[in-house]
C-alpha cells in the first residue's frame, strides 16, 4: 500500500480516517481553504508523483460547495503527476434528476458524470446509487457498491418480531422483495404521488401490515416527510412501531426533528454523510469504512469487487 495516498474533502472527513484505520495508512496531507471572493483553493502538502491517489467525498450539503471541492481536488492532483485519480464518493449528489420527468428538464445526474470525467478522475467508487442506470452515465470504471449486507447483517441481530419489509414506493420493490427474503419475511409496497420535489401523498399499500413490524428499506431519506407518511399510513393499517433502513441520510431542514416520531422505533443510516451530533437516540449509524477500504485494497491489489456482495 506504500504507493496509494488517500485524502479527504471537507464533507466527511470522519469516514476518510476510518477508511485508512482500517487500511493501516495514514491520511493524507492536503489544505483545502477559501479564498476571500469565495473561491477554493486546494495545496497537497506531499509527494504525489506516480502515486495512486483516492480522493473521499460524498455530495451532501452544501451539495455544489463539495462538487466544486472535488474538481479541484481532482485537477490539482492531475497537475501533481499523480499515477491514477480515483474518487469515493459514497454518496453521489443529484442522483434524483436521472431523468426527464417533464419536458425542459435537465438530467444532472449525467452532467456531474460528465464533468468529473472531464477533470481528470479515472474510477469512481460509490455506494447505493439512486438508480443503477447512473453507472451507464459515466465514461470511467464505476464501482458500485451497496450497504445492504450491513443493514441485513444488523436487522438480523435485532430478531425484530413479526417483520415485514416495506418499499416506500414502487422504485424500492427490487431490493424491498430481496431484503425480506434474506430474512425470510413478507413484504408489501406503498404507492405513492409526488405533487412536487420533497412532496409525496400515500394512495394505496398493496400487502399485508396489520399486527406487524414494518421494516422500510429507502436509498436516502431527505426531508423526512415521505418517511414520516409512510408510518403514520402504515400505523392506520394496524402495524407496530417501524424500524427505517436508509444508506444515506441527508436529513436536510427539520429532518431530524421530523423523524423523531412516536411511530418509528430507529432509523438506521450509514456514515455515507456525516450525521448532525444533535439527534435523538432513535439514530443508529453503521460504518460502511471496512466496505469501502476492502474495495480500495481489491482495485490496488487485485481480485474481484464481486466478493464483497453477500446478498
Amino acid at each position: 500500500m506504500s504507493d496509494i495516498k488517500i485524502f479527504s474533502g471537507s464533507s466527511n472527513r470522519q469516514l476518510a480516517q476510518s477508511v485508512c484505520e482500517h487500511l493501516d495508512v495514514s491520511l493524507g496531507n492536503a489544505t483545502i481553504s477559501r479564498l476571500q471572493s469565495g473561491e477554493i483553493h486546494v495545496s497537497y502538502e506531499e509527494s504525489l508523483r506516480n502515486c495512486d491517489v483516492f480522493l473521499i467525498q460524498s455530495l451532501s450539503h452544501p451539495v455544489n460547495e463539495h462538487l466544486v471541492e472535488l474538481l479541484v481536488m481532482i485537477d490539482a492532483a492531475k497537475r501533481a503527476s499523480a499515477k491514477t485519480i480515483n474518487i469515493v464518493m459514497p454518496y453521489y449528489g443529484y442522483a434524483r434528476q436521472e431523468r426527464k420527468s417533464k419536458p425542459r428538464e435537465p438530467i444532472s445526474a449525467k452532467m456531474v458524470a460528465d464533468v468529473i470525467s472531464t477533470v481528470g478522475a479515472e474510477r469512481i467508487i460509490t455506494l447505493d446509487l439512486h438508480a443503477d442506470p447512473i453507472q451507464g452515465f459515466f465514461d470511467i470504471t464505476v464501482d458500485h457498491l451497496t450497504a445492504l449486507d450491513i443493514i441485513i447483517k444488523y436487522i438480523r441481530e435485532k430478531k425484530v418480531v413479526n417483520p415485514v419489509v416495506v418499499s416506500p414506493d414502487a422504485g424500492r420493490a427490487t431490493v424491498a422483495e430481496k431484503l425480506a427474503g434474506l430474512i425470510d419475511c413478507p413484504f408489501a409496497i406503498m404507492i405513492k404521488n409526488r405533487p412536487a420535489h420533497n412532496q409525496s401523498e400515500i394512495t394505496h399499500i398493496i400487502g399485508e401490515v396489520e399486527g406487524m413490524t414494518p421494516i422500510i428499506i429507502e436509498d436516502m431519506i431527505d426531508t423526512g416527510s415521505t418517511i414520516v407518511n409512510v408510518v403514520e399510513a402504515l400505523k392506520k393499517k394496524g402495524s407496530h412501531n417501524a424500524y427505517i433502513c436508509a444508506t444515506h441520510g441527508l436529513f436536510s431542514g427539520e429532518a431530524l426533528q421530523k423523524l423523531d416520531h412516536p411511530n418509528i422505533n430507529e432509523i438506521v443510516v450509514t456514515d455515507s454523510i456525516l450525521l448532525d451530533e444533535n439527534h435523538s437516540d432513535k439514530f443508529v449509524v453503521l460504518s460502511v469504512a471496512p466496505l469501502i477500504s476492502k474495495a480500495i485494497k481489491i482495485i490496488t491489489e487485485g481480485g474481484s469487487i464481486a466478493t464483497l456482495f453477500k446478498s
